[in-house]
């Protein structure tokens, strides 16, 4: 099984270089589609710990964030919060996880200027923090204004759109990533 995971993630990474053909140099590539690959996987990773935290209040971490505001709402996302940065060193709110961003994709919107912040959201938790000098930079290789992506904001949106989408398919679950290292695999992959 392990292989057959490892050959789904060459196939996925291969479409995405194909997307990206022709818009930038192999080594670009390589960064730019790591630096997505990992928000991918700080997100499915924060909302499955953020979950697990929640199972005794019977609600998932999307809902809690989508509940109407009030002291008791309030109260627990803050204990949530607290929990994801002391055990996992970050944090990343429902609404900028790599999921949202695919669910905007779908609504045919512009997710540059959501993704800017959902990267540098991911950063900025962790000031202060012991993960802090882990995440400092941790996307800086991901420039959404490079002329490489397109020539117009939307040639731009289209062109990530694209790639986040490809990369959907790739599955960081709890049985894949015990099969297969797939940060790992993805960055030998890219650089062979």
């Amino acid at each position: 099984m392990s292989e057959e995971l490892q050959q789904k993630l060459r196939d996925q990474l291969w479409e995405v270089a194909n997307k990206l053909r022709g818009n930038m140099s192999a080594s670009d590539f390589m960064y730019f589609t790591l630096g997505f690959i990992f928000y991918k996987y700080l997100s499915e990773k924060i909302e499955k710990h953020a979950n697990d935290a929640l199972v005794d209040d019977e609600v998932t971490f999307k809902e809690l964030w989508a509940m109407e505001k009030g002291e008791d709402i309030e109260e627990l996302q803050e204990v949530v919060k607290t929990e994801c940065l002391e055990n996992i060193g970050y944090f990343i709110e429902p609404s900028f996880l790599f999921s949202s961003v695919i669910e905007s994709i779908k609504r045919k919107e512009n997710i540059l200027p959501m993704l800017e912040r959902s990267l540098k959201r991911i950063e900025d938790s962790t000031l202060g923090q012991d993960s802090e000098e882990d995440f400092g930079g941790l996307f800086s290789d991901i420039d959404l204004a490079s002329p490489k992506l397109g020539k117009t904001a939307d040639d731009k949106n289209t062109l990530v759109s694209n790639v986040l989408l490809a990369l959907d398919d790739i599955d960081f679950g709890v049985e894949a990533s015990q099969e297969i290292d797939i940060l790992g695999d993805a960055y030998e992959y890219m650089i062979s």
